[in-house]
């Protein structure tokens, strides 16, 4: 009997789904969104490309991820389209890609697409590549058929299958002009700098550049679409502490005050969206990102150390607390959020006026505190959001009984379904938070016990027998070894709690994955994202996060002046060089490389002492304005601040100190 209910459950399981696809084999939630289209998807791999070769088919490359809007509707409208499904199958051979899973094959698509369409890309990228994986076609987001201006991907699929088949020779001779240009591109990059520019001269070109880009009405840089630029902010404050720069101050703290109060925040529950749809920062595009909050918690935090701004702490907590809420598992942090809520954009986190107005009368507010609180939180009858309400700041007083009225707006949104959370940990992005929250560590310590716990931890999951990998999806052990991001990340996590600590098992760690880094990811002078046979090269540009490349350069300059290594330090400077030519013309495009070349021209400050007293004067060190400050302990009952070749200055007491290195 049980045998045939066991079969029984089987045929059941089988039936459950009309489709099933090559993706239903694999980790990533993003793919598994995938596994059952009618369209006949293979992940990136060897299977797809041999058959592609044995059928002399083209391959229809498209990649996204599990929160993206637009990968989304692409999928609703065409992916799941039996009548498109049918056709695509027929002629192309069809690969999908998670672009966090595999971030140096959407880096490369992203440069195909530049060079083709001479603008940025963007997801759901949609590549056409010859059978041997020539690319000669790039597009993002395709409606079924021709609208909004954009081509349909039905009629494209045939125009390109049929131009394929009827003048082969003119489609590869057209990709392989595509490749050769982008080998040509990559060349120029390599230039490399023969100059030492000074550092308050990239400075100053830095703020001009930056400048150029800001809108001074609302803050911030550019325009609709508004993206945070943390890096940027972050890089204006360093300026700021070593030259005095008011103008790079203004611009950075009116940002993240407009933002903080603006709807990229979530004024409820807190932490930011991923960007602003409008220059206002009203109307976020409303995933969140472990990323995003990431690099914005670091630099709220490095702002508030300047301002000691009440604003920002409130921020950083709230972003915490968020994260911890709705991201953590295990002391580790899920990727994202997604827009979409009950198959509607933005929906839990939207309020309808009447709605809200009721909610807050029973919950024992009158009238006229009812009324403060809706003005408060911009929650109007006619909306700001298709009839709904986004809430942004735009009253200066905060109306009384705050708390209490955040928490019914809450429950408010309780009655919708919270988003769908990509529940992959990478290596990286936990990194880069638990980076931040280190930083954070050093100026409210009741939080550095969790910090460090979840840096051990995720050195247990993702650094195994010696190798470190990219990902982990519980319960399943880590697959996808790591790409320079993850050792660049996690490196500099180490050396922030060896700062914190001075515990010396991070710091060992922080130079063997250094070492590693550059022996898998530096050949023959270039810098590549990965160490397997597809060569996408790193940049120094900072896209949607800070560049891994300059976060390594950073890290081996940091692990140089601590190990005072001046062979290591003569190597950072030299690939320091080798990849700075193109930041020298535009350094605004570049805040990452410009902070680690700050570092490099100022020069770090290492600052010894006896363990003890460095920790007893936690607080004076960490308000000295120079940014560049490094600690190591040392047997000495002196304190000593050296640069990489030489000390200069001595004493008995840090405030003897202190003075010479300011």
């Amino acid at each position: 009997m049980f045998k045939n209910i066991l079969i029984g459950v089987i045929i059941t399981m089988s039936h459950a789904h009309e489709y099933t696809n090559q993706l239903i084999h694999e980790d990533s939630p993003y793919l598994q969104q995938h596994a059952h289209n009618p369209l006949n998807w293979y992940p990136w791999g060897e299977k797809a490309f041999a058959k592609a070769k044995k059928e002399d088919k083209l391959i229809f490359l498209s990649i996204g991820y599990s929160t993206c809007h637009w990968c989304h509707v692409m999928e609703r409208e065409s992916f799941e389209n039996k009548e498109i499904a049918k056709y695509m199958n027929e002629h192309y051979v069809n690969i999908k890609v998670d672009r966090e899973e595999l971030p140096h094959i959407d880096r490369y698509y992203q440069d195909v697409y530049m060079l083709l369409n001479k603008r940025s890309g963007g997801w759901p990228l949609s590549i056409i590549m010859t059978p041997d994986r020539k690319p000669f076609f790039a597009a993002t987001y395709m409606p079924p058929d021709n609208r909004y201006g954009r081509p349909g991907l039905r009629g494209m699929a045939q125009y390109l299958y049929e131009t394929y088949r009827d003048k082969k020779e003119d489609v590869y001779k057209s990709a392989d002009s595509i490749v050769a240009a982008l080998q040509n591109v990559s060349e120029r990059k390599s230039r490399r700098v023969t100059e030492n520019k000074d550092g308050k001269e990239v400075a100053s070109a830095f703020i001009s550049g930056v400048e150029q880009l800001y809108d001074a009405k609302h803050h911030g840089i550019g325009s609709e679409p508004k993206f945070p630029h943390a890096t940027t902010l972050d890089t204006l404050l360093v300026i700021y502490r070593l030259t005095g720069d008011k103008k790079a101050l203004k611009m950075a703290l009116d940002t993240l005050e407009a933002m903080a109060k603006g709807g990229i925040y979530d004024q409820i529950e807190g932490g930011f969206y991923r960007y602003s749809v409008d220059a206002m920062w009203m109307i976020p595009h409303f995933e969140k990102m472990l990323y995003t909050n990431a690099e914005l918690l670091e630099t709220y935090t490095n702002a508030w150390k300047v301002t000691k701004n009440s604003l920002f702490k409130e921020v950083i907590e709230e972003i915490i607390n968020n994260i911890d809420t709705r991201f953590a598992k295990e002391k580790l942090y899920f990727s994202a959020s997604d827009a979409d809520s009950d198959g509607e954009e933005g929906r839990y986190f939207l309020f309808d006026y009447k709605q809200t107005q009721q909610a807050l009368l029973q919950a024992g507010f009158d009238k006229k505190e009812t009324s403060e609180i809706l003005d408060y939180f911009s929650i109007s009858k006619s909306g700001n959001f298709e009839g709904m309400n986004n809430p942004y700041l735009s009253a200066s007083q905060q109306p009384e009984n705050l708390k209490k009225a955040k928490r019914v707006l809450l429950e408010l949104r309780k009655t919708n379904s919270y988003p769908f959370i990509d529940y992959k940990i990478q290596t990286s992005w936990n990194a880069l938070y638990i980076n931040a929250l280190l930083k954070v560590s050093a100026i409210e310590p009741h939080r550095k016990k969790d910090a460090l716990a979840s840096l051990d931890t995720l050195v247990e999951k993702l650094w195994v027998k010696g190798e470190l990998y990219h990902q982990l999806v519980l319960p399943n052990p880590p697959k996808v070894k790591a790409y320079l991001e993850d050792y660049a990340f996690l490196t500099a996590a180490l050396i922030t709690a060896h700062q914190l600590t001075l515990d010396e098992k991070y710091i060992a760690l922080a130079q063997e994955l250094t070492n590693k880094a550059i022996a898998k990811f530096y050949k023959d002078g270039v810098w590549y994202m990965s160490d397997d046979d597809f060569r996408s090269e790193a940049s120094a540009y900072d896209a949607s996060y800070r560049s891994a490349l300059a976060v390594m350069l950073d890290n081996m300059m940091m692990i140089a002046n601590i190990f005072e290594d001046q062979k290591l330090f003569a190597l950072a400077k030299e690939k320091l060089f080798e990849v700075s030519a193109e930041m020298f013309s535009s350094p605004q495009n570049f805040p990452t490389l410009v902070h680690t070349w700050l570092g490099y021209s100022y020069g770090w400050v290492l600052l010894k002492g006896k363990k003890k007293a460095l920790f007893q004067n936690r607080m004076k060190i960490e308000d000295i304005t120079y940014p560049f400050i490094l600690q190591k302990s040392i047997t000495e009952s002196q304190f000593l601040a050296c640069k990489i070749d030489r000390c200069f200055a001595f004493g008995k007491n840090i405030e003897d100190v202190i003075p010479q290195i300011k």
